[in-house]
């Protein structure tokens, strides 16, 4: 049986993705910008760049599945797979940390976490992740990467040291030129186990279990 906790997450939830729905338009014309100059992070500050629905229903079942507890989140947006990562977090008593460098959205979101009842899982960070999360000292059991492309190998490298055995790095937009540019960095590791998912658009990064000390 479904509780009111995952009933109340749903609806802000489905609130999210109506208000957005006309977002791919407006990431368009900041793209367009970018025949005159390379993007910015700014050019998007009024776009949820979220995941799909599925993406979010397969990232709460792999926390659920795989038990995870202590989840980090780089790239919150509006807060949707924020969101998803909580109707996990609920299940298994988990925390999130999530990191967004545009203030404005993540006001939005941390208002849609208090909405949806779960703000106190979450710990919304304001700022560059490569600051926000620097002198993290806590296993992570999961990390969501979906944030600006060219931070996704120093954010990876930040935090290796906070990896173990079941640790899942969770990579969107796979099929980006920076994105894969990382991985076949990470892949050049024979510690790391990757496998493509959703038609290409996600990666898993996994932690070979013959390597585990």
């Amino acid at each position: 049986m479904i509780s009111q906790e995952q009933i109340q997450i749903e609806q802000i939830i489905h609130q999210l993705y109506e208000k957005t729905r006309f977002d791919k338009v407006k990431a368009f014309k900041g793209v367009a910008k970018s025949a005159f100059r390379p993007m910015q992070p700014l050019d998007f500050k009024d776009v949820a760049l979220s995941i799909s629905k599925e993406q979010g229903e397969h990232l709460k079942e792999l926390i659920i599945k795989d038990g995870h507890k202590n989840i980090v989140e780089f790239g919150t947006s509006f807060g949707i797979s924020t969101l998803f990562l909580a109707q996990g977090a609920l299940e298994t008593r988990g925390h999130i940390i999530t990191t967004e460098l545009i203030q404005s959205k993540a006001e939005r979101a941390i208002n849609s976490f208090k909405e949806a009842g779960v703000n106190h899982i979450i710990e919304t960070r304001i700022g560059d992740a490569m600051e926000t999360l620097k002198g993290h000292v806590e296993p992570i059991d999961l990390l969501l990467l979906d944030g600006w492309k060219n931070l996704y190998l120093p954010l990876f490298s930040m935090l290796e040291a906070n990896f173990h055995t079941n640790t899942v790095i969770y990579v969107d937009n796979a099929e980006m030129a920076e994105t894969n540019q990382f991985l076949q960095v990470v892949k050049q590791n024979s510690k790391y186990k990757l496998s493509s998912e959703g038609n290409g658009r996600v990666v898993l990064i996994t932690i070979k279990k013959d390597n585990n000390e």
